[in-house]
């Protein structure tokens, strides 16, 4: 089996985000199209800005997918500072840890009967590493709202008191959600899914979905014609990781709770380093607009370097691999 894959940098500290002069690093993609632009919400350190904020970057108007091109927004009185998501109602709960891996979807609200754009993402209120809640902003056809409380929050023993690295989706008339619960500190990252028929509230069918020993780390499931697919990492927080630790591939006929339902998985990437990535996380997919048969991966990654604080020493990064989609071969 060929998987051909070809790795592009997007985003490097060592590169520099020029014009803009007060962004430290950007991760954490969440792909999206609105028309005929496509998009990302990524995750952004920004010099003395508290946590870690969120932003949009884009391609240029028409441009097809891919994984050059991108440009990160300027404020629109300084062409040399990012401009980022509000956060004007949801400080008491995100500010002091920042906002982290974004997920973006569209649905129906049951309460208008509107479809609406959301961005889902982990805001944590007392430090960076958690405790994390689930809170989203949403499109009001001008600007992204964002929301005075979180509406996912950590509820059963197993999710040990924070919940975090959300992916959604709407489908069969309901939000789902896909999630990781514990810490990094304890080693324990178990993965959760529940569904809600609003995406604001009531969440049920809470459940496990995968193993706290899977190490499974995101599930980001997108359709594909008349079924879904999954792209999904595994992580290892250890010194030598195994050789499963990377990003994964798996289909299913429906958007199922039980990871027993999706097909075998197919490894799209591993960990090994690659220099200004290892490790590769939080996945976000889309084809490619000139081969049905190819898969663009935006993916996090992360490197050692000399520059970074000597309390965390690793800088993050953003790529994205192209790669054939395994049920093409």
């Amino acid at each position: 089996m060929r998987l051909d894959l070809l790795e592009t940098k997007v985003f490097d500290p060592a590169d520099g985000f020029a014009p803009l002069t007060d962004v430290i690093e950007v991760t954490d993609p969440s792909l999206f199209k609105r028309g005929d632009r496509w998009s990302m919400c990524v995750g952004t350190q920004v010099a003395n800005r508290p946590g870690i904020q969120l932003a949009i970057a884009s391609l240029p108007q028409g441009a097809p997918v891919s994984p050059s091109g991108w440009t990160l927004p300027a404020e629109s009185h300084d062409a040399t500072k990012i401009a980022t998501l509000p956060q004007e109602r949801s400080r008491s709960w995100d500010l002091s840890g920042g906002r982290h891996c974004p997920s973006y979807a569209t649905g129906v609200d049951p309460h208008t009967g509107r479809w609406v754009e959301r961005i889902y993402y982990a805001g944590a209120a007392e430090h960076l590493w958690g405790p994390y809640a689930i809170g989203y902003l949403e499109w009001d056809g001008e600007r992204w709202i964002d929301q005075p409380a979180p509406v996912f929050v950590a509820t059963e023993p197993w999710e040990r008191g924070s919940v975090f690295e959300p992916n959604v989706i709407y489908a069969d008339g309901a939000w789902k959600l896909w999630y990781v619960a514990g810490s990094h500190q304890e080693d324990y990252l178990v993965h959760g899914c529940a569904e809600s028929e609003d995406g604001c509230g009531n969440w049920t069918s809470r459940q496990i979905f995968a193993p706290a020993e899977m190490k499974l780390f995101d599930f980001h499931v997108r359709r594909a014609g008349a079924a879904y697919e999954a792209i999904f990492s595994r992580v290892w927080l250890q010194a030598t990781p195994p050789p499963h630790t990377g990003l994964w591939w798996c289909s299913c006929d429906r958007p199922s709770a039980r990871l027993a339902d999706w097909s075998e998985p197919v490894q799209l990437m591993t960990a090994a380093d690659r220099g200004w990535h290892s490790g590769p996380w939080k996945p976000s997919a889309a084809v490619s607009a000139s081969d049905p048969a190819r898969m663009l991966v935006f993916f996090s990654g992360l490197y050692s370097s000399k520059n970074a604080s000597p309390f965390f020493p690793y800088v993050f990064t953003l790529g994205c691999a192209e790669v054939n989609r395994p049920e093409t071969m």
